[in-house]
């Protein structure tokens, strides 16, 4: 018996790569298929199943490319509809894979579909189970995604007796291998680990504390976030089906000139994603770029502040091209029609026109603050971040919200706005989304907050009553 995680960082997903002499199964994998493909021909396998737990709203399963390649069918889990074929499992229904067995666990809460599968070995002792988003290091999925007509509060009664009838059961020393890992916004507290134990999640897992139904319920579903905005429309995409991920590769690795890019801008509406690390895109870009460096929650980011219908052409490094349209397809966006041949250097070798951010140092801005009766300190941050403590008198613009114009409609032509997140990944983003709204008189806080805060000299408040 041979497993594998396949972790990605900048999703927090994992899929899996499971093997008994010489069949393989994978488990939730991502759109891009060739590490399983590659995976299993390396080790003299064939991918014999395709489990899908439930139908994902942070990213595009590679499932029906994956099925297209190998001919393995696709199973999901009971109450699960889709456009396309599948493997329509019943609930304790089991797969042999060489010497071991998957069961199918129908655990409905997360959403209504959603499944584990109980892994055995060749003497049925259960050995692993892949949770899905059912149970995480440290907590569960949240039930406030995506699962019919059903409240957040129905789908956390459905969770807890899944957790309570079918997980927490199972021996101690069954391993956990959820898909997710910490910063998924599939969950609200995940832990540091990627995988786990039965018996140390019953102890450790603030959701298992839970002993009766009604604090359960309160417990999973006070203090969420608002989910990326392009949650639902995953969910929706990996229900329905998508195109092929060759095509959009086709399509999107189309080199295009500056000469050509400036043409295509005075004919039609295109977003101008910029893809370099932050510290390079502040010290010049095309007019109208988003900056969202690959180095950062790069493809979460994009899908929740770009439009997945207009056209989008990549501003890369040199050689990133691929890897950013890769990513981007990840979370559903097909309609990348090609990448700036040469990169900005080759827009600036033109002599087209040109635009900046100015970046200052956290000690600038604590000099400027009492002297400048315009300034405002925007924080990007999420309100819970800005809660526990952040620049007196600034206001909170969290990123998530800058896809709307309307939110940035308070400030004014005369505001000198310094822009800070936590260490500047996010406001560089920000930056880039106010410049592209016509808003300039702008500066970036290097190191965000970590920086300000060090400082001691810049006077700093909370918001108590969001922390109470």
């Amino acid at each position: 018996m041979f497993i594998q995680q396949l972790y990605t960082s900048c999703l927090s997903e994992s899929a899996y790569y499971i093997e008994s002499n010489g069949e393989a199964a994978i488990i939730d994998p991502l759109r891009d298929i060739k590490e399983y493909t590659h995976l299993a021909k390396s080790r003299n396998a064939v991918i014999k199943y395709i489990f899908e737990t439930h139908f994902h709203a942070d990213f595009i399963s590679g499932h029906l490319d994956l099925s297209k390649v190998t001919g393995a069918p696709i199973v999901f889990g009971p109450n699960t509809k889709t456009n396309y074929p599948i493997h329509l499992a019943k609930d304790g229904e089991v797969f042999q894979l060489g010497a071991i067995t998957l069961e199918v666990l129908h655990t409905p809460g997360h959403t209504i579909e959603s499944t584990c599968y109980l892994l055995k070995d060749d003497q049925g002792e259960p050995q692993a189970i892949f949770t899905g988003d059912t149970l995480f290091v440290g907590d569960v999925g949240r039930p406030d995604l995506s699962s019919g007509n059903l409240a957040k509060e129905e789908l956390a009664g459905l969770l807890f007796d899944s957790l309570q009838q079918k997980i927490v059961t199972l021996p101690d020393q069954v391993v956990v291998y959820p898909a997710h890992g910490p910063g998924s916004s599939c969950g609200k507290q995940l832990g540091p680990e990627t995988y786990s134990t039965i018996g140390t999640q019953r102890q450790q897992n603030y959701a298992l504390q839970a002993t009766d139904k009604a604090s359960f319920i309160k417990a999973v579903t006070e203090g969420l976030d608002e989910p990326p905005a392009y949650f639902s429309l995953n969910a929706r995409i990996n229900k329905e089906g998508y195109g092929t991920m060759e095509d959009v590769m086709r399509k999107g690795m189309r080199p295009i000139t500056a000469p050509q890019l400036r043409a295509n801008l005075e004919k039609e509406q295109l977003v101008l994603l910029d893809t370099r690390p932050a510290i390079e895109f502040v010290d010049g870009f095309v007019p109208g770029s988003v900056s969202i460096g690959l180095e950062g929650r790069y493809a979460e980011w994009a899908g929740s502040l770009l439009s997945f219908d207009t056209p989008v052409v990549l501003i890369t490094s040199d050689g990133k091209a691929e890897e950013s349209l890769v990513r981007l397809a990840r979370v559903g966006f097909e309609n990348i029609i090609g990448y700036l041949s040469g990169g900005y250097a080759a827009w600036e070798q033109e002599g087209f026109p040109t635009d900046m951010i100015i970046s200052v140092d956290a000690d600038e801005l604590a000099m400027d603050l009492p002297h400048d009766p315009n300034l405002v300190v925007v924080d990007v941050r999420k309100p819970a971040e800005f809660a526990d403590g952040h620049v007196a008198g600034a206001i909170n613009l969290n990123l998530s919200d800058l896809n709307d114009p309307a939110t940035m409609a308070n400030l004014e032509e005369q505001h000198n706005l310094y822009l800070h997140c936590a260490g500047g990944y996010r406001s560089v983003i920000a930056a880039s989304l106010f410049k592209r709204q016509g808003i300039h008189n702008l500066r970036n806080v290097n190191g965000g907050w970590k920086s300000i805060s060090a400082l001691g000299s810049v006077p700093v408040e909370k918001e108590t009553s969001m922390l109470n």
